[in-house]
């Protein structure tokens, strides 16, 4: 059994949509961030950086293990199910160049964007066109690689996808406003709509709910 301590936040539902790719066994453990449970002394026992997504695997090999960092999950557990990584090769590493891309851009950028362009009481205009201009950048990227192959690490769906899917979906929809004058990702629309179609993404992304 896999307890999963998560939020309705694009990084918490990564490891709900992963849980429910893999088949897995888990049970949800909501934290609410809006009542800063997430600095709850137990939930920081196994995430200490106080964020969301965290897991605790009761059946891993001596003894239960905690892990904290969506990123970090993802590849436990695509490591314990044998899926939606490959265990050597090329193709794993292509995997994890889009994983670690998101997790140190397009998440990043993205959040700060959204911050700051929707809900920051201030609205400081360097700070929305330094997010803007860059996750537009991000979001060019990702269409052309999605307009070389049918999915992030080429032509199978990995867990590089679903670190991937419910951010830029931000992107076409919480954020439509802020970037309003970016071009026409017709890819990437592509790619959101397959995703999104999967029986897992669409339980993944109702969790907690």
């Amino acid at each position: 059994m896999i307890d999963l301590y998560t939020w309705g936040t694009p990084n918490g539902h990564k490891a709900a949509i992963m849980l429910e790719e893999v088949g897995a066994d888990y049970r949800v453990k909501p934290v609410d961030i809006s009542k800063d449970e997430q600095f709850a002394p137990d939930f920081l026992r196994i995430s200490p950086n106080n964020k969301i997504p965290a897991i605790v695997d009761h059946d891993a090999d001596g003894g239960p293990l905690s892990v904290f960092e969506s990123g970090a999950i993802l590849v436990y557990l695509a490591d314990k199910f044998g899926q939606l990584l490959p265990a050597s090769g090329p193709g794993r590493y292509k995997a994890l160049e889009w994983l670690f891309w998101q997790v140190g851009g397009l998440g990043p950028m993205l959040g700060q964007l959204a911050f700051f362009a929707n809900r920051a009481p201030d609205k400081l205009p360097p700070a929305i066109s330094r997010f803007t201009d860059e996750s537009i950048r991000l979001l060019g990227v990702m269409d052309k690689r999605l307009g070389e192959a049918a999915f992030l690490a080429g032509d199978d769906y990995s867990v590089a996808d679903i670190a991937c899917y419910h951010w830029a979906l931000v992107s076409r929809e919480g954020l439509r406003d802020a970037l309003a004058d970016m071009p026409d990702r017709p890819n990437l629309n592509r790619w959101l709509d397959a995703v999104g179609a999967r029986p897992a993404v669409q339980k993944g992304m109702k969790i907690p709910n």
